[in-house]
């Protein structure tokens, strides 16, 4: 057994925040693990270290999933920061309304609401694909799903968007974000069953905590990581969507002849441009991955991203196919913590891309312009042209 290798990339750069993959690359040549000084931590860069990492939660604890101890004490309490047992109960109750039986009759739904969205946006001709649909679209599903109003639904993607980027280390970003963050904190602290509207999800958390299901002042911890952890990686997810179709009319046009791609398409989605930069993990004992030691109590940073172009796994990894069909990518996790609400992302984002290949028979893409995000790898704004089928 030997030690990491070290690189002097900043992970958290602005230049590599916007564009990781040739820094991906570079760190996954060093090795599946890479010791960063300069951030503190050991990056899992490789397919097979990541997941085995996320389903080892006895050795790789969801303690730390943040870069900051703030964060991380600001989160205890909420399944995302906790590991089995806890986890295992407050995750029944994350996961209650998200199976999909309870999310069969929601589906017809958002199918409606995705395809009604879309026909409008196409027979405009042009629009803003981010404001208008990948913004637009999650934001009312979530929601209607919670049952948030009036003040609460209005500050949704501004509490959504910094309750991810307090997630990374005390950067800039991170402390202009914080007071926002806070108010989201604050407002989980306080709500009760009355603030939110009847027959929503966020009522039947309460429900739960009233007859013993979960521990009594966890439901505004529950509906914390429903507004934090799934409404900017939806965003993201479906921005991508249409910027990647732009970019690549052949695929588009595969799933406009074959509807049956449509779930394949977004898995490739997926893989291609993971919706999550880093995620957070603490090595609870001295931990032998690929012939190296990440020492007990290192921070670590897993990189779905890379794990997700990681050619010892994926053929041709770097080129986007919607053919590929990758099952088994990394953007939602794996192991206990995988992604609670997916079952949910994938409705809508199927939703939509069937939408965008019933509407829309090409993009033109306007000027794709991203900015630097410690968490969430988002488009912030793309102006598109769509072309009506003929």
């Amino acid at each position: 057994m030997t030690t990491a290798p070290t690189s002097d990339i900043d992970l958290f750069a602005d230049d590599v925040l916007v564009d990781p993959y040739p820094t991906y690359a570079a760190l996954r040549e060093l090795g599946a693990v890479v010791h960063l000084p300069r951030n503190d931590v050991y990056a899992l860069t490789r397919y097979g270290a990541i997941r085995d990492a996320l389903a080892d939660w006895e050795s790789f604890s969801s303690a730390t999933i943040g870069f900051n101890p703030m964060v991380n004490e600001a989160l205890a309490g909420t399944s995302l920061r906790s590991d089995p047992p806890e986890h295992t109960t407050l995750r029944a109750t994350l996961s209650e309304n998200l199976t999909p039986r309870a999310l069969r009759g929601l589906g017809v739904q958002i199918e409606a609401k995705a395809d009604a969205l879309v026909a409008e946006l196409a027979a405009r001709g042009g629009f803003e694909a981010i404001d208008d649909l990948a913004r637009a679209f999650p934001l009312e599903i979530v929601a209607d799903l919670i049952g948030f109003t009036g003040e609460v639904k209005e500050n949704m993607m501004r509490w959504g968007q910094a309750a991810m980027e307090v997630i990374g280390p005390m950067n800039q970003r991170t402390q202009e974000n914080f007071p926002i963050a806070g108010e989201l904190y604050g407002w989980c602290s306080t709500v009760t069953a009355a603030d939110l509207a009847e027959g929503s999800i966020g009522r039947g958390i309460f429900d739960a905590e009233t007859r013993g299901a979960i521990p009594a002042g966890s439901a505004g911890h529950i509906i914390h990581q429903y507004l934090g952890a799934g409404v900017d990686t939806t965003i993201a997810s479906i921005g991508n969507i249409v910027a990647l179709f732009g970019r690549h009319p052949e695929q588009f046009e595969l799933v406009r002849q074959d509807a049956s791609l449509i779930p394949a398409a977004f898995n490739e989605v997926l893989r291609y441009w993971a919706p999550v930069h880093a995620w957070g993990r603490r090595a609870t004992r001295d931990v032998e991955v690929d012939g190296v030691v990440i020492p007990e109590g290192a921070q670590v940073a897993i990189l779905f991203g890379s794990g997700n172009r990681d050619p010892r796994h994926y053929e041709t990894a770097d080129v986007f196919d919607v053919t590929r069909n990758p099952v088994d990518h990394l953007s939602f996790g794996y192991g206990p913590h995988g992604c609670a609400g997916q079952g949910l992302a994938r409705l809508e984002a199927h939703a939509v891309i069937r939408a965008l290949a019933t509407h829309v028979g090409s993009f033109e893409l306007g000027d794709e312009v991203r900015e630097p995000s410690n968490i969430t790898r988002s488009i912030h704004s793309l102006p598109v042209r769509a072309v009506v089928p003929a």
